[in-house]
């Protein structure tokens, strides 16, 4: 049997992932990406392989004006910028795709009445598995490489990393 991915949240509290490679990049996405992109930002969401709201605030996503019901797809993560008022969604691209065109109208529909303004982030584990999906990843978007985890590449946009008006 394979050991689950432990996550520490900034409360202290302890969370298990499901193990695997999609679990391990998440939790690289909050203890690398979220503290040098997202610095003071607050976990909402994390997802689980296993089991579907491995972490989830439901009552700190409502405060920002969102209601999620037992049907929605979720990002793989979400992290709130309280500083600047962002909510930032991460997909964590291990088998699956990025924000492609469809995904991101398919979050935007989700997150339509978030008081908070939305940020569309796809996180691959390495640039080999990012070349696979280039072609795919949406305009106004970032992406972000947990093997070169202090930079960000921004795709076109008047905006580096921000929301952009709906």
């Amino acid at each position: 049997m394979r050991r689950q991915v432990p996550l520490r949240l900034a409360n202290g509290q302890s969370v298990r992932l499901s193990p695997g490679a999609h679990s391990t990049l998440i939790r690289t996405i909050l203890e690398s990406f979220a503290p040098s992109f997202v610095p003071g930002g607050r976990l909402i969401y994390a997802g689980d392989t296993g089991e579907k709201w491995g972490y989830f605030d439901v009552d700190r996503l409502a405060e920002l004006g969102v209601t999620i019901d037992a049907h929605g797809k979720m990002p793989d993560a979400i992290i709130h910028d309280p500083k600047r008022g962002w909510l930032i969604l991460v997909e964590a691209v291990t088998s699956h795709g990025p924000v492609d065109g469809k995904r991101h109208a398919e979050l935007a529909r989700l997150f339509a009445h978030s008081t908070a303004g939305l940020v569309y982030v796809t996180a691959f584990p390495d640039r080999a598995l990012m070349k696979r999906y280039l072609a795919d990843i949406a305009w106004e978007t970032e992406v972000w490489v947990a093997d070169a985890p202090s930079h960000l590449i921004h795709f076109n946009g008047e905006r580096f990393l921000g929301p952009y008006p709906t």
